[in-house]
């Protein structure tokens, strides 16, 4: 089962990276929306991703519903991993999840406050994401 949640993990991160890539090239955030500057990071996050979901173009709403589904999944593979008692699977899904978190908290930074440093932090995360996930599921196989 680990395995399984760990190559749809996978695929879903690549297939956020391309639409994040035909977000990046093709979709004009507006400078000013909800969340757009919040003084409250968090519930900034919450009314930009609402306001891209509801309001924004198609390759953005795909994406934040991407971004969505990886944090899920990522945490029911924490849970999984915890409940096999491997470590393995462990260090896995922990590490994975926060290259997922760290590129979606990232993500709605970017969107909220334009900052290409954020953009960077969210191609990074996606990185800390792929790499112990591959790397876990060529260990446990």
């Amino acid at each position: 089962m680990l395995r399984t949640i760990t190559v749809v993990i996978l695929l879903l991160l690549a297939i956020q990276f391309l639409i994040g890539m035909l977000v990046n090239l093709f979709v004009t955030i507006p400078n000013s929306h909800p969340g757009t500057k919040a003084a409250e990071y968090f519930s900034g996050v919450v009314q930009g991703d609402v306001w891209a979901l509801t309001h924004g173009q198609l390759p953005l709403v795909l994406h934040v519903i991407t971004g969505i589904l990886l944090f899920l999944g990522a945490s029911i593979v924490i849970g999984l991993a915890i409940a096999s008692r491997r470590r393995a699977w462990i260090v896995t899904a922990v590490l994975g999840w926060l290259g997922i978190v760290t590129a979606g908290f990232n993500g709605a930074s970017f969107l909220n406050y334009g900052e290409n440093f954020s953009s960077l932090l969210m191609a990074i995360g996606f990185l800390l994401a792929v790499i112990p996930y591959a790397i876990g599921f060529y260990v446990t196989r």
